[in-house]
């Protein structure tokens, strides 16, 4: 594989694994976080750190984005000081955000108008995916684009599909989020049934995790429930966020989805009492408390 110059926007949970697989790849990054001492940890394994996207975007030939709303996509790429003020022809954008698919559609939109190309690539397989370098990544664009990048996908992720046109990848992401909220529930019903009879849980998911309930959330979350660890893999807040843009183009598309507005409507229970800042697993508490 040929070393690439990479622009990445966004050091959260996601975004330190991916950072760290393609700097062990061999990759230079060149990186952008609102925090300076957020991104610490990955300028002592090489990256480099600059204070705007637009510094970080000028030096690089592929420009990663994974921040947390979509209007923190709107100002990474589109603000005062923001990746399209760096733009060049040739340049490819690859959104990593779940985040709106009209928002894929205007980055692909602006960035061809500037000679350059976009991708929106929402993953799944939270931090354990990030660190490993085995997220599922869901793309939306030209298959011109998604061939160029696929090398560096590959360095991040085992499933990697291109869906489709800008925003394709985002809507492929909100079937997985809506297929995942409605699991969650089940999961921690299973636990807390389970509980309420006297079972040992341990032996339960040995029994349940490979047949038929079998799921990455009862695989991956259920154990961290057992064991009382809230701690994120995935922001109970984001998840609130995708649900939301889920049921609003549901709406938008005239179609109900009773399970995504219940799991959603827990989760902002949840997220009332304080909860936000854990990982979804956090659910839950909803049946302890």
């Amino acid at each position: 594989m040929m070393m690439t110059n990479i622009a990445f926007i966004g050091t959260g949970v996601m975004g330190q694994g991916m950072i760290k697989n393609f700097l062990k790849a061999g990759h230079t990054v060149h990186l952008y976080t609102r925090t300076k001492e957020r991104a610490l940890p990955l300028v002592e394994l090489g990256a480099t750190w600059y204070d705007t996207a637009q510094a970080a975007a000028e030096q690089g030939d592929i420009i990663f984005t994974v921040v947390g709303y979509p209007k923190d996509v709107e100002e990474v790429y589109f603000g005062d000081h923001g990746i399209f003020k760096a733009a060049q022809q040739g340049k490819i954008v690859v959104d990593m955000t779940t985040s709106q698919p009209a928002l894929a559609k205007k980055i692909a939109d602006a960035a061809q108008a500037f000679g350059m190309e976009a991708l929106d690539a929402p993953v799944s397989g939270g931090d354990i995916g990030a660190q490993n370098g085995t997220l599922s990544i869901m793309v939306g664009g030209s298959k011109q684009a998604f061939e160029k990048v696929t090398p560096l996908f590959e360095v991040i992720g085992q499933n990697i599909v291109l869906q489709g046109e800008a925003g394709a990848g985002q809507h492929t992401k909100m079937c997985n989020q809506i297929a995942i909220a409605t699991n969650m529930i089940g999961v921690c019903e299973a636990l807390a049934y389970g509980k309420k009879a006297g079972l040992d849980m341990e032996r339960v998911l040995q029994s349940i995790a490979t047949g038929a309930a079998g799921s990455w959330s009862l695989s991956n979350l259920a154990p961290r429930m057992l064991q009382g660890d809230k701690e994120p893999g995935f922001y109970i807040r984001h998840m609130i966020k995708d649900m939301g843009i889920a049921l609003d183009e549901a709406s938008r598309m005239e179609l109900k989805l009773p399970g995504l507005a219940m799991a959603k409507a827990m989760y902002d229970e949840l997220s009332a009492k304080g909860y936000d800042q854990n990982g979804t697993q956090a659910l839950i508490d909803y049946y302890e408390m």
